[in-house]
């Protein structure tokens, strides 16, 4: 974070001081909200947790170094104390980000925002000093956190941006304006928070809708929700995708032997080839996505498509590849799912596959609402499809569904399986894998199934790759 006295701290959040001898100290560390991680300088702010109440480690924070403590309330040690933390958080993001004049780059989306977003940063990286979000801290708290990591330094600020209502994406986009907004697509993620599909394109367009009109909305071309949302902005549109029309387009997409996806990129100033070195196809679009921005920024198309070609996964358990010595392969996606990222799994599963067995070992998405039975039922039956040797639903109702899903459609028998959790899902995988098969392993965070690849990856030889 930039320097900032305690005393303009005090000012920009509306707080006051307490117990602070030199208002004038300036907080040159980190602003954190865990006290393990308080930096010598820094700033650490007491949120009020429904387990833990930060406020109970003020005396820890100010014995690691920090300057002083972000409260609620006077605590014997230098705070500044608000009403509220969270709003102070982001009124001092707010200030830092005008401040340093960075150009803010801002994206959503049902589905693929992280990956995307590590790739538009790794992108920049080629131009200028960029500061991006780590892994999906997008919420009202993570994104102040991020943005309060940039310095005078920084040219980019790339922040991914969450939402489970209407009005939640405005909020943010108050907190840091954005230059470039990027809707990814409108998908099915949360379906039961928001009502609908609808409501959902009306909540991810609030971003479009906060850019100035010399700011650039960048649009994905193939969905028709997104398209849509180019009436909703006074900047100027660039469209990506795999449409005609689409401004930054690929073309000539394929998979490579191991299930990466090659292509050519167009963008209105030149085209070069692109082969990335993530998995599935799915990622083509976050890919355009990541070329477009870099386009409106001013990099050449070579220059984007060599940044492309070289990028990694930098959050883990999204897609990450491990080749075991043995030969099998371990997909762990464990991070989150919803329909639509389940669908690209196990399409990019089938893809990996080159006559080898392979598993699906997969669990409920959560917040579907009154879809969640159908959608669960409609991916079980795309396992069958692709011709996924096997099936391993964990969980309770949800996996039953999956299931279902694929007995419906296949009349399966010994290819699916249920089971009641992770450990049996381990069991069974370490008794039944053969060398050469490919184990995806994919279901919402809350089911931890990131435990089933770790068991089978940790104390391996191997490689990780696609990171």
């Amino acid at each position: 974070m930039i320097a900032l006295s305690l005393a303009e701290i005090a000012t920009i959040t509306g707080g006051q001081p307490h117990d602070i001898p030199d208002t004038g100290r300036e907080v040159t560390g980190s602003v954190v909200i865990d006290s393990r991680k308080v930096e010598q300088g820094g700033l650490f702010a007491a949120f009020a947790g429904e387990h833990v109440d930060g406020h109970d480690y003020a005396d820890k924070a100010i014995a690691s170094g920090a300057a002083a403590v972000l409260a609620t309330r006077p605590l014997g040690v230098p705070a500044i104390v608000v009403d509220d933390v969270q709003t102070a958080l982001g009124k001092l993001a707010r200030e830092v980000v005008r401040r340093l004049g960075t150009e803010v780059v801002a994206l959503t989306g049902s589905a693929g925002k992280t990956s995307t977003k590590d790739l538009i940063a790794q992108v920049l990286q080629h131009r200028a000093p960029t500061v991006w979000t780590p892994g999906s801290l997008n919420n009202e708290i993570g994104l102040p956190l991020t943005a309060l990591t940039a310095d005078a330094t920084t040219k980019h600020l790339v922040l991914e941006m969450g939402a489970r209502g209407i009005g939640h994406i405005r909020y943010l986009t108050g907190l840091t304006p954005p230059k470039i907004g990027l809707v990814l697509n409108v998908g099915t993620a949360h379906i039961g928070e928001f009502g609908g599909r609808e409501q959902i394109a009306q909540a991810k367009g609030e971003l479009v809708e906060a850019l100035p009109a010399d700011g650039t909305a960048v649009l994905n071309a193939d969905d028709p929700l997104v398209r849509a949302m180019s009436s909703r902005t006074q900047a100027k549109v660039l469209f990506f995708g795999e449409a005609e029309d689409a401004d930054v387009r690929a073309e000539n997409v394929r998979l490579t032997d191991t299930g990466q996806p090659a292509f050519t990129l167009h963008t209105p100033t030149g085209c070069s080839d692109v082969t990335l070195r993530l998995y599935g196809e799915h990622h083509v679009s976050n890919a355009l996505a990541a070329a477009a921005v870099a386009h409106d920024l001013g990099m050449s198309a070579e220059e984007i498509a060599t940044a492309l070609s070289g990028a990694g996964n930098l959050s883990r358990w999204r897609m990450e590849v491990t080749e075991r010595a043995d030969g099998v392969t371990v997909v762990n996606d464990a991070y989150n799912a919803n329909p639509e990222s389940m669908r690209a799994a196990l399409r990019a599963l089938a893809a990996m596959a080159k006559g080898r067995r392979t598993w699906a070992v997969l669990g409920k998405m959560a917040e579907l609402g009154d879809s969640a039975l159908a959608e669960h039922d409609a991916v079980g039956r795309l396992a069958v499809r692709l011709n996924v040797s096997k099936l391993v639903a964990v969980g309770d109702r949800e996996a039953s569904w999956l299931q279902l899903g694929a007995y419906n459609e296949g009349s399966w028998g010994e290819e699916s399986v249920h089971v009641s959790d992770a450990q049996a899902a381990i069991d069974l995988l370490r008794s039944e894998l053969r060398p050469g098969d490919v184990v995806l392993v994919k279901a919402s965070r809350s089911v931890g199934l990131e435990q089933v690849a770790i068991a089978l990856t940790e104390g391996v030889e191997g490689e990780v790759s696609g990171r």
